[in-house]
């Protein structure tokens, strides 16, 4: 009777395991499914987040200075509010003209194109199509058309909103977020939760300041070449193309089509010259300043980097581009720090295990008894220490 209960065992622990795994791909797609319906929520999370990473060293420099955290994250949220409106009163006012000016000259600069191809035997057919296009149904968007953006609009402002006050609060009472998180992650991996804050800190804003960068040249090179071919409205067309800059690949598209616009009345030399000075600048940013910028901080592959990117865009649009890179450097590290051994990648050194264990075990000692945020105040500070050297390793 023993022996047959025995044999029988190795038969109910593999049904166990079975069990197991499918209570966890149970899981992993309640997850997924929830992740699907609160999608608008993870952005706004993510943002907020990309906004404290980038934000928090600012507010520790005027905290040094003497001001509270919370004075002092009002100052920059305020000079940040006064930047944006600045930049929208400089730009908006001057692209709706522009467009106002496109669409005024739109028949005169369609009659004059079809009229250039009738002169050429191959391109003769398409001047047909072109001189009979209806310009106000491409140009000017019906009611219901304005009714969605204008609702659109709205909707935007309005998340945009609720994730400045949700990195305002994160931002200005960092010791309930810190307890709030580290309440939820068991004891024994504090250390590396702190491990993939400070990264994470350093990834975002490596990330921010390289942006701001090449926007900043971007809008630099722009007003240059606007001034040498003396194209009107220089300043609000170089901020536009500065701040389309952010956007990989499809930046410059957007930045070229009011600039294309305002140097057509100039002639077809000066749009060659532009379009030539600007599509220049993008090979010199993507080739030599790119990666001199981000390569250290987001550590990605140029395959990586344009996965991500297209994925980015294709989940979420224009947010989803802005946010691939950081997110896409973020869960690289996240995988690499929880020592995770992906499938073709190097087996982790068995020191490094030891390490974090001896980590572990001295965090378990000095937070024993103590609530989440004092040990996520021990946590930060070992793994503090660690990255920068500021302990020989073998102490721990």
């Amino acid at each position: 009777m023993s022996r047959t209960i025995h044999d029988r065992r190795p038969a109910i622990d593999g049904g166990l395991i079975t069990g197991r795994r499918l209570l966890l791909a149970a899981g992993a797609i309640a997850a997924i499914w929830l992740g699907v319906q609160l999608k608008s929520v993870i952005v706004v999370s993510v943002v907020a987040l990309v906004l404290v990473g980038t934000l928090n060293p600012l507010t520790g420099a005027l905290q040094r200075k003497g001001l509270g955290r919370t004075f002092a994250v009002g100052v920059i949220f305020v000079v940040m509010v006064a930047v944006v409106v600045t930049i929208g009163l400089i730009t908006v006012p001057a692209l709706i003209a522009q467009a106002q000016s496109l669409i005024q000259a739109a028949p005169g600069m369609q009659l004059h194109l079809a009229n250039l191809l009738e002169r050429s035997h191959v391109l003769a057919p398409v001047a047909g199509g072109i001189r009979s296009a209806n310009l106000q149904e491409l140009l000017l968007p019906t009611s219901r058309q304005a009714l969605s953006l204008s609702s659109d609009l709205l909707a935007g402002i309005g998340w945009a909103l609720t994730t400045l006050a949700l990195a305002f609060y994160m931002l200005a009472d960092p010791g309930s977020t810190q307890a709030a998180l580290y309440g939820v992650v068991p004891r024994r991996f504090h250390v590396r939760l702190a491990r993939i804050m400070l990264n994470l800190e350093t990834i975002v804003g490596g990330y921010m300041r390289g942006q701001i960068l090449t926007s900043g040249l971007m809008g630099v090179v722009t007003y240059v070449l606007l001034r040498f071919l003396d194209i009107k409205n220089p300043l609000p067309l170089a901020v536009f193309a500065g701040i389309t800059d952010v956007l990989p690949y499809i930046g410059g598209i957007l930045a070229a089509i009011p600039l294309v616009a305002a140097a057509v009345p100039h002639g077809t030399a000066t749009v060659a010259v532009l379009l030539a000075g600007v599509v220049l600048y993008q090979e010199i940013e993507n080739r030599l300043i790119l990666p001199r910028v981000y390569g250290r901080v987001l550590r990605l592959p140029a395959w990586l980097i344009t996965l991500a990117l297209l994925a980015g865009g294709e989940l979420m649009g224009i947010v989803g581009a802005l946010l691939a890179l950081p997110v896409t450097a973020g869960a690289r590290m996240i995988v690499e720090e929880l020592r995770i051994e992906l499938p073709g990648a190097r087996t982790i050194d068995p020191g490094i295990r030891q390490r974090d264990e001896q980590v572990e075990d001295l965090h378990s000692e000095l937070a024993a008894g103590a609530g989440a945020g004092t040990s996520a105040g021990i946590a930060l500070e070992i793994a503090n220490e660690i990255l920068h050297g500021d302990r020989p390793i073998g102490r721990y």
